[in-house]
């Protein structure tokens, strides 16, 4: 498959051919031009001079960082020596006119090979004196840019160590301040221990964790003793307490007695849905209610906890004084055996915490240790930095350039102008080319193009703009003036009928399954006729019962080609036509289920007819009488008549086709249809696939 690329530029190809013999014109007169400048051009002879510098080092070297420094100034390269700045003070010289750029282009500098020392300055120009100047002055400003990398280097040895003593000094303090910390907070314990404290210690925690345990004894057995008296745990015996004591729990409980003798004496003489029976019945509810309500603000649960029932509260709440008195005794019990429960946890955890002091001794000890080694190690790595930067300071004496003049510059070869190229090969390089360049033109003016070449960029554009791509039909011409026929669909075997017969299935595919479909296009030439006529007969042939409809009033009707004449009778004035919906409709001949109605156009008014109720009252009766019906509209870009059409049918659908659809008309065309909401855009289809015209069936062309 050819790729989109190669399409467009054949396309280009096609349309700007004559580029090419312009372009092949164009260069070869360049290049007798070009020629004729070489001739007419004095020859110019190329000097080349050459200087030698060397590598030295300084006599006596008193620090280490200084060798260092020396050993990395014997590595200069080409790009390391030739800065702007250098440069600048070459062509700063007298007599020097060359610019920079053109003397890095001229310089080179070949490094020293391992048998010796020497760097190779080769210069190349067609000016002697100013060649030897230039030389000059680059092997001087080399010798002092060779200085000043130096200096530079242990200039940032020592701005580096600068740099770092700050923080090395500030990691110092830290250390100190740390060993300072632990000496204070760990001295009193170490002292303790020595004095014999912290045995003691732990001893009378000890101590006094017994005593607290006999106590605690004490009370359990009280405890024990006033639960089994009252048959009560501590937490029930502080709820019965609280509710006993409550007298408004006393008082509901009394009216709840009240309540249930008077049902229970009642329930011998009335039945349980007599009214009297009903009201005890709520009295007693809404008491015992308001007695659950009461049970929860005295014990506090606020519905936390376990929802109390009314005979749970009423038997807890029916302490006399007495057992009132006991249970008050039980919870302040209670409260005592926690305080010392408290008492004891406190008691154990600070001999826990005295027996962890005394076994972490040896710990701290071994930490000190560990602080003050810290510390030594500190100074040391900043008594090490010191003399580093005393080295480096020393250094800064020491510096010397790594390179000297061994050599000075002179001319070693004088190089004779070359012989002008044979014309000949100007002429052929030029028109070669000037064949490229013609190519290359054609191929932007084809990629500038503001048409769409190839149905891949139709496709691409369409699938950019989300536009549905409902098929890829091949185009026709509706009259081929060559060969006088028609290749369009009405033999029953074509096989155009393949293509058109999947354009239907996606439309029937579509939402809500469109019965009424308008087909237009962005401009002229792009084949919606042809592919109005063929989708109708191919639902035509698929035995829908079909109408097609031509809408195009301001083009002529192509009704011959469906071997329709032309009834001469209808075409005086266009509205009569539409008189009556049965004379419009014409059954076509060759194609059985398929039905048409023609235009006798071009109208001069045809968008009054388009607007007029004729039109309205036509579409109206075919959705009833059609189960398929076909609309062939005006391009967009000539009228609105397919935009007045459209809400009238049920969906309008654009066609397009290679090299003669836009990519900004159709963008236009897009957001117009898809943008606005009172149209539905069903989608697009593409005219561009050819096929061979002996394939396909042929209907003679109407005289």
């Amino acid at each position: 498959m050819t790729s989109p690329i190669v399409k467009r530029y054949l396309i280009a190809l096609n349309k700007y051919w004559f580029l090419i013999p312009v372009g092949i014109l164009v260069g070869v007169a360049g290049g007798f031009v070009y020629d004729l400048v070489l001739q007419s051009t004095p020859k110019l002879t190329e000097y080349t001079i050459t200087g030698v510098l060397r590598y030295t080092r300084p006599p006596v070297t008193f620090s280490e960082i200084g060798n260092v420094i020396q050993d990395q100034g014997q590595k200069l390269t080409q790009e390391e020596l030739l800065v702007p700045k250098m440069l600048e003070s070459v062509i700063a010289r007298d007599g020097v006119k060359t610019a920079p750029k053109d003397i890095v282009k001229a310089i080179n500098v070949t490094p020293p090979k391992k048998d010796n020392s020497k760097l190779m300055v080769i210069y190349k120009t067609t000016d002697e004196s100013e060649g030897l100047i230039v030389t000059t002055a680059l092997m001087e400003e080399m010798v002092e840019r060779s200085r000043e990398i130096n200096t530079t280097l242990w200039r940032l040895v020592i701005d580096e160590i600068n740099k770092r003593l700050p923080a090395v000094l500030e990691e110092i303090r830290a250390a100190e301040q740390d060993l300072e910390q632990f000496i204070r907070r760990e001295q009193t314990a170490l002292l303790a221990i020595e004095a014999g404290q912290l045995p003691g210690s732990i001893l009378g925690s000890q101590q006094q964790q017994r005593q607290i345990q006999l106590q605690l004894e004490g009370i359990e057995a009280q405890m024990q003793s006033l639960s089994e008296q009252l048959g009560l745990t501590p937490e029930e015996a502080y709820a019965s307490a609280a509710l006993s004591a409550d007298p408004i729990i006393a008082d509901l409980r009394a009216r709840l007695y009240q309540t249930e003798t008077q049902m229970q004496l009642m329930s011998q003489d009335l039945r349980p849905d007599h009214p009297i029976m009903m009201q005890l019945q709520r009295e007693l509810e809404s008491s015992e209610q308001l007695l659950e309500q009461r049970a929860d603000e005295v014990i506090g649960g606020n519905g936390q906890g376990t929802p109390l029932v009314s005979e749970t509260i009423r038997q807890d709440s029916n302490l006399d004084p007495t057992r009132q008195q006991l249970a008050q005794t039980l919870v302040s019990l209670q409260t005592q055996r926690e305080s010392l429960q408290r008492q004891l946890q406190v008691a154990s955890d600070r001999e826990q915490e005295l027996r962890q002091r005394y076994e972490n001794l040896p710990n701290k000890r071994l930490e000190e240790a560990r602080l003050q080694q810290q510390l030594e190690l500190k100074k040391s790595f900043y008594n090490a930095m010191q003399a580093k930067l005393i080295d480096a300071q020393t250094a800064e004496a020491e510096t010397v350039s790594s390179l000297a003049i061994a050599e000075p510059a002179r001319v070693t070869a004088k190089a004779e102008p070359s012989p002008l190229l044979p014309i000949w090969l100007l002429l052929l390089a030029g028109g070669a080319a000037g064949a490229v360049l013609g190519g290359a033109l054609i191929f932007l003016l084809g990629s500038l193009g503001s048409m769409l070449q190839t149905m891949e960029d139709i496709r691409d554009f369409l699938g950019e703009r989300e536009v549905e791509m409902l098929g890829v039909l091949p185009f026709v011409d509706l009259y081929d003036p060559d060969i006088g026929e028609q290749p369009i669909v009405v033999a029953a075997h074509s096989p155009y009928l393949e293509f058109y017969e999947r354009f239907r299935s996606k439309l029937r595919q579509a939402e809500g399954k469109p019965k009424i479909i308008l087909l237009t296009s962005t401009v002229r030439n792009e084949g919606k006729t042809v592919s109005a006529y063929n989708l109708a007969i191919a639902s035509a042939r698929a035995g829908k019962r079909t109408l097609l409809m031509e809408a195009d009033l301001r083009s002529p009707s192509f009704a011959k080609a469906l071997k329709l004449d032309e009834d001469l009778s209808k075409a005086g004035e266009p509205l009569l036509y539409y008189g009556q919906i049965s004379e419009c409709i014409r059954m076509v001949p060759d194609v059985e289920n398929l039905y048409f109605v023609r235009s006798f156009g071009p109208y001069p008014h045809a968008a009054a007819l388009i607007e007029s109720a004729e039109i309205q009252q036509l579409l109206e009766d075919a959705r009833g009488r059609f189960d398929f019906v076909v609309i062939d509209s005006s391009a967009l870009s000539l009228c609105n008549d397919a935009l007045l059409l459209e809400p009238y049918t049920d969906g309008i659908v654009l066609v397009t086709r290679p090299r003669y659809t836009g990519s900004s008309v159709l963008a236009e065309s897009i957001d117009l249809l898809a943008l606005a909401h009172e149209f539905r855009f069903l989608g697009a289809i593409i005219n561009g696939e050819y096929m061979p015209l002996h394939s396909l069936p042929r209907i003679q062309s109407p005289a």
